[in-house]
């Protein structure tokens, strides 16, 4: 990384001797009580992440990041914060302005979350990142392990984990009840990029490589842009979120929308990390982009009382629809949360919206939707006759929750140390996905024992020359 000071500065300092007691401590206040933040990924979910965050009022803009900068997708942001400086690349941003930064907040694609994470907690800012919070299992593991080694604020972006949906399963969870699950289907049954007959991206049909290679453009840091993942050419196709088609770049459906579904129930039934993998169907399998279709069948072996071994059904695809449970029906949509493709649908158009199904071995089965949705249990008059617990309303929405842990007047809801096994989860499910077999995984050694290059995948591509330093801090 010659030319860039910032790592260099890490790794021979040791890391904790450039930290200040407020960064080890989470509480990085400025002056005016408010979070110095930059940003990184401006374009997209960035720029209405800025806004949100702004939306807060304690939030001071220290920087704009975006590998491209100045380009249609980032002119908006710009537009609405003109004299904020600009960079296109963050570690630029970390050797100029490091020392006028208490908290980062990355929107970029899957698989840069990584090296600004790493970092940004290595230079003792707090950090929050979209999920998933990172691409491979092992980026995954380094995060959790630096959140512990440098103690700063983390927060993953699944955003429903401040809403009612937390603190109604948290409360049923802790009364009991939610006990003895055996089954939980998940599902998100909308268009995908990567889907044959969407109009325009044919394409994908049959693909058997990747893109050609097109001229790089003056409104691109495509080294950047890159950052860790093995080389590609440019070209056009892979931006503005079409990198979501590829496994290089993005983790499907799962990783998007996993961690909006199934997050409350990994978090408060404790599933932690499967022991098998097995793709129950896999239709349209291709090595390069995501399958037409999926379901996955995650195991969970027991955790103790009221813990049953538990399978989690994955279900993607716009027509590979879940069993539809006795009683259930249209699903709640999160008023917060635009679905996905712009437009509400249900059972009955054969594309219902995203969200889950919880059986459990006592006869009930629990109906909810994707963010903070809350669920609803099915048989109204086992219903009437239980007890349920009072929910609490929630004191902050996700944003706010990251802002006021950083100033030490909250706990984060979905730091690493919660986010990491529900999204290392996910990534099996994408390396079941890519090679289409079964796995089988000891989550205390974490390895695949049946599969070399599935093994080999929870590392993913070696980093390229250049970015190799973000694996040593």
């Amino acid at each position: 990384m010659h030319r860039r000071s910032f790592l260099k500065g890490v790794l021979a300092a040791g890391t904790f001797s450039i930290l200040s007691p407020g960064a080890l401590l989470g509480q990085s206040k400025s002056k005016k009580d408010k979070v110095r933040v930059a940003y990184i990924g401006i374009g997209n979910q960035g720029g209405h992440n800025v806004s949100v965050f702004e939306q807060t009022g304690l939030t001071e803009i220290v920087a704009l990041c975006d590998t491209e900068i100045g380009a249609p997708r980032t002119r908006g942001t710009l537009k609405k914060y003109p004299n904020v400086p600009q960079f296109k690349d963050f570690r630029k941003m970390f050797d100029k302005l490091g020392n006028q930064i208490d908290a980062v907040v990355i929107s970029t694609p899957d698989f840069s979350h990584f090296p600004a994470t790493i970092a940004a907690m290595a230079l003792g800012k707090a950090v929050y990142v979209e999920k998933p919070m990172a691409h491979t299992v092992l980026q995954m593991d380094r995060l959790m392990a630096a959140e512990k080694k440098y103690r700063v604020v983390t927060q993953m972006g699944n955003q429903g984990h401040s809403e009612g949906n937390y603190f109604q399963f948290k409360a049923w969870a802790e009364a009991g009840v939610l006990k003895n699950v055996t089954r939980i289907n998940a599902h998100m049954n909308n268009p995908r990029r990567w889907h044959w007959d969407e109009k325009g991206k044919e394409y994908f049909k049959d693909i058997a490589g990747y893109f050609p290679k097109e001229k790089i453009p003056d409104w691109i840091d495509w080294d950047g842009w890159l950052s860790v993942a093995a080389e590609h050419d440019f070209n056009q196709k892979y931006l503005n979120g079409e990198w979501r088609c590829w496994y290089d770049f993005g983790n499907g459906a799962l990783g998007d929308w996993g961690a909006h579904i199934f997050d409350t129930a990994h978090e408060f039934l404790h599933l932690g990390l499967p022991k098998e993998i097995v793709p129950v169907k896999i239709e349209g399998h291709n090595p390069y982009v995501f399958p037409q279709a999926t379901t996955l069948q995650f195991k969970f072996a027991a955790r103790g009382p009221g813990l049953p071994a538990c399978d989690l059904f994955w279900y993607d695809g716009k027509r590979n629809l879940p069993p539809e449970p006795k009683g259930g029906g249209d699903i709640e949509v999160d008023a917060s949360i635009p679905p996905p493709g712009g437009v509400a649908s249900n059972r009955n158009t054969k594309a219902p919206s995203p969200g889950k199904e919880i059986y459990t071995s006592d006869g009930l089965i629990f109906q909810g939707g994707s963010h903070g949705s809350q669920l609803k249990i099915l048989d109204k008059e086992k219903a009437a006759g239980m007890k349920l617990p009072e929910v609490p309303k929630s004191t902050s929405n996700h944003y706010k929750n990251f802002l006021l842990a950083v100033l030490g007047e909250e706990k984060v809801r979905s730091p690493f140390s919660v986010a990491g096994p529900l999204c290392q989860t996910m990534a099996l499910g994408v390396i079941a996905q890519r090679l289409n077999e079964k796995l089988v995984f000891d989550p205390k050694a974490k390895q695949i024992t049946n599969s070399k290059v599935g093994n080999e995948l929870l590392a993913g591509a070696p980093p390229r020359p250049g970015w190799e330093q973000f694996y040593k801090l």
